[in-house]
């Protein structure tokens, strides 16, 4: 099992600034379904429903992925990040500053938003491989963590550019047949960026914090191949059923391999984690199983982006970010302290209680299978709710950090 490198981990605001900000995102995204209504459910093609999905994609999950991944391959891989600090705050504010320029011109059919957002993601993106991927290369061992991450970042700049190229076209700037290649953009962004890195770092992580097994190394190096054969067959094949059906088979496969392994773990550690990833991986499942079936994607996007992948990647900002909390109080006290453990800075009911408060998001696909605007706005209030709730719970983890050192300056 793969040991973590404390001593290799980032300094803590690198990713908690990345992290820190998913919950502002979700609060955004109810915020638009809220002001919207079922205007943003009805069709995958309004600037509303562009707006919203995007608001997920890239404000919600993209975060979470830049900071998991900036947390994760240092202290797991022993990867060396180059540019460290300083070029975190201008990645953070790049991608961000993007995103919002992206989501506003969507929303709005803003052709500078629009314009210049299909410059600055592009780059963020870039920025993101060139801190990461030099030292991805000289890394040793690992193949199999390192070959997914490179898959995952390969992913994201073709994701990044078809984007551009697509904003690009909603800008009224390139003739683009918006359709086809927005099926080709989301296949890549959503299999190839979101749950390639989420199956890469879940060998890791399902092993160490929920005491399953790992899937054998040949089991998922053919499913990591055959995603990155499906994904280019998609730009041929470029029709939105042959689309669904290729990128739903993986999806489902990798859902089912976690369900297995949490099944056939004989010291299963039971918590908020083990459940949240129980859930999540369920909602996944019939969200891969629904986007062949339900016309559109509209309903399988929403259980997706607005659930299962929510789910996943909030159960395991509850443990990472109280452990860069108790790193960063390590190497401010130095030896000879005796530490809050990583439980006391972010308690068990706490996580207990976000993990309590996710069925309100069942709203959302509710709201998708019987649009009205009554219940779209309790979908966005449900959504505003349960992000408030998740990035205070999250903060609780510095709060109590600062109150331990404040406690220890007064004791000396």
């Amino acid at each position: 099992m793969t040991k973590l490198r404390l001593d290799r981990a980032p300094a803590a605001p690198l990713p908690l600034r990345f992290l820190l900000t998913v919950p502002l995102w979700g609060v955004l995204a109810g915020v638009l379904l809220i002001v919207d209504g079922d205007v943003a459910l009805r069709t995958r093609w309004s600037p509303a429903t562009l707006a919203l999905v995007h608001a997920f994609t890239l404000g919600v999950l993209g975060n979470a992925m830049f900071g998991s991944i900036l947390q994760f391959l240092p202290a797991a891989a022993g990867v060396t990040l180059r540019g460290g600090e300083r070029s975190g705050r201008w990645l953070h504010g790049l991608f961000n500053v993007g995103v919002l320029l992206l989501v506003a011109g969507m929303h709005q059919r803003w052709p500078f938003g629009l314009m210049t957002a299909a410059m600055v993601l592009p780059a963020a993106f870039v920025m993101l491989a060139l801190m990461v991927v030099p030292g991805l290369l000289a890394a040793a061992g690992q193949r199999l963590l390192r070959a997914g991450f490179g898959v995952a970042l390969a992913s994201a700049l073709v994701t990044a550019a078809l984007g551009a190229v697509l904003a690009l076209g909603l800008a009224g700037r390139l003739a683009v047949p918006l359709m086809v290649w927005t099926d080709v953009h989301a296949s890549w962004g959503v299999l190839g960026w979101i749950v390639v890195l989420l199956a890469t770092v879940a060998r890791v992580v399902m092993p160490m914090f929920q005491g399953t097994g790992s899937v054998p190394e040949a089991a998922q190096a053919t499913w990591l191949a055959g995603v990155v054969a499906m994904l280019v067959a998609v730009a041929g094949l470029r029709a939105g059923s042959a689309v669904a059906g290729v990128v739903a088979a993986p999806v489902l496969i990798f859902a089912g391999a976690g369900l297995w392994l949490q099944w056939r773990a004989p010291r299963l550690r039971r918590g908020p984690l083990v459940d949240s990833w129980r859930a999540g991986l369920i909602a996944l499942a019939c969200a891969a199983l629904a986007l062949p079936i339900a016309p559109g994607g509209m309903l399988a996007a929403s259980v997706g982006l607005g659930l299962a992948l929510p789910l996943l990647v909030t159960a395991m900002m509850l443990e990472i970010v109280p452990f860069i909390g108790w790193i960063a109080l390590h190497r401010h006290c130095g030896r000879g302290i005796q530490l809050p453990g990583v439980q006391r800075l972010l308690p068990e009911a706490d996580k207990r209680r976000v993990l309590l408060a996710q069925p309100l998001l069942l709203s959302l696909p509710a709201a998708m299978a019987w649009p009205s605007a009554s219940l779209a706005r309790v979908a966005g209030v449900a959504l505003v709710l349960v992000w408030s709730l998740t990035g205070w719970t999250l903060l609780g983890a510095g709060r109590r950090a600062r109150h331990f050192l404040r406690s220890l300056e007064k004791s000396r």
